[in-house]
């Protein structure tokens, strides 16, 4: 027989949701009405509270702290507690708010208490909700454990992607977006859940050698770049050397080759850094602006020595142009000659003026020698003309003497001349 404390007055009002043991809170559907403790138990004279079971009654306690009646409903309502527990986890398992886990355990508390037979109820309405807690449990593990499997395979495709993905980069050339990426790479996957370890391991380790791959290749590229760039810096300080000690000559057509050559070697170079790029083309292009500058000051000088040049030619000019049109051949040619005689002693003029002038002399010569082309072949197609007449003239003779003495053969040629003779004259 189980014994228990006689319980006090405050142990008679009903539990609170709060005092029972592993409840969950207060968001439980509401209570099903209380049970009749009258039909499943008794309160003998003595106090002794019985339980009938399906193998008879048992004693589950004793009552002495009032009628027999509000023992039994004390009894009765501890079996209303464990009601209220096992349909409370069985809401929340369906609605999913609660695990299987912990729906065993409000399993194994409640058939606890069966067994220990400490209530007044339907045992068997109890068990019968237990047995349907722990199926409805057991399909809620089944469930779980295939979610968190689906789960588990999920991220791993998501760490497959994350490996497949690092070794394409790893043969890149965007050196800054690569290294960028594989960062991130490293970011998404710390951030998945964990799964199976060894699995996880074999993946991480291809991403680490891509990453280790494409990183030996950045450092090597940039490594070679840094190298180049030294010999391009020693390279171009060479030509700056050559630029600057160019850079007072005063052999202007040669000294200007040879800088446009420098010029060529600079630009076939790789560049430097920007910094170091900025600072080296200074110094070439002063070397260069200096030579310029003097070279172009000495030709200004000396084109300004030249401007009393451009009148003597101006009036020349005005002295050509005044023999057009021409009216006697003979006496414009001789007139030019002597205009160009002194065109060449003038000396030279400016080149901003040099072809203005010249431009207008030459329309003079080219209308002078114009002329003198036409008279000349005028004067060759008339003698060519009296040529060709005489010639045919003594042709035509010849043929009517061969006639007149019978040599059919001779006339005959003597007339095919003629008519070549004539073709040639256009008749």
């Amino acid at each position: 027989m189980a014994d228990e404390a006689v319980p006090t007055p405050a142990a008679l009002r009903p539990p609170t949701p709060s005092s029972l043991a592993g409840a969950p809170a207060p968001s439980a559907p509401a209570a099903p009405p209380a049970s009749d403790p009258s039909q499943f138990g008794r309160v003998d004279d003595d106090g002794n509270v019985y339980l009938r079971t399906p193998d008879g009654e048992v004693i589950v306690g004793q009552w002495a702290a009032g009628e027999p009646a509000e023992g039994l409903a004390f009894f009765g309502r501890k079996y209303d507690d464990l009601v209220v527990e096992v349909d409370l986890i069985t809401a929340r398992l369906a609605d999913g708010k609660t695990s299987g886990e912990q729906a065993d355990g409000v399993v194994t508390k409640v058939r606890e208490a069966i067994a220990a037979r400490s209530f007044v109820g339907d045992i068997a309405a109890l068990e019968a909700k237990c047995e349907a807690l722990a199926t409805a449990a057991g399909v809620a593990r089944e469930q779980a454990r295939e979610r968190k499997a689906a789960e588990r395979e999920a991220v791993l495709v998501q760490r497959r992607v994350l490996a497949e993905e690092a070794e394409s980069l790893q043969a890149s050339t965007s050196w800054k977006t690569t290294t960028e990426r594989y960062a991130a790479i490293v970011e998404e996957w710390k951030v998945l859940p964990r799964g199976d370890r060894s699995v996880e391991q074999e993946l991480w380790k291809r991403i680490s050698a891509a990453r280790t791959s494409f990183d030996k290749r950045r450092r090597q590229h940039f490594s070679e770049l840094d190298s180049q760039r030294k010999e391009t810096i020693g390279r171009k300080r060479d030509l700056i050397a050559k630029a600057e000690a160019l850079a007072a000559s005063t052999d202007w057509q040669r000294t200007s080759k040879e800088l446009r050559d420098l010029l060529e070697d600079w630009k076939r170079m790789p560049r430097a850094s920007r910094s170091d790029e900025d600072r080296l083309w200074k110094r070439f292009k002063a070397a260069q602006d200096a030579f310029y500058a003097a070279r172009n000051a000495e030709q200004e000088a000396a084109e300004k020595a030249l401007l009393p040049n451009v009148e003597v030619k101006e009036a020349l000019v005005v002295e050509a142009e005044a023999l057009l049109p021409v009216t006697e051949l003979g006496a414009a040619k001789k007139a030019l000659r002597g205009i160009q005689d002194r065109w060449d002693r003038a000396g030279d003029v400016p080149g901003k003026e040099r072809s203005r002038l010249e431009s207008r002399l030459k329309k003079v010569e080219d209308a002078i020698r114009s002329q003198e082309e036409a008279a000349w072949k005028a004067s060759t197609g008339t003698v060519a003309t009296d040529a060709f007449t005489e010639a045919l003239q003594r042709l035509e003779a010849k043929r009517d003497a061969a006639a007149a003495r019978g040599d059919a053969k001779a006339a005959a040629d003597l007339e095919q001349q003629i008519a070549s003779t004539r073709a040639l004259m256009g008749k």
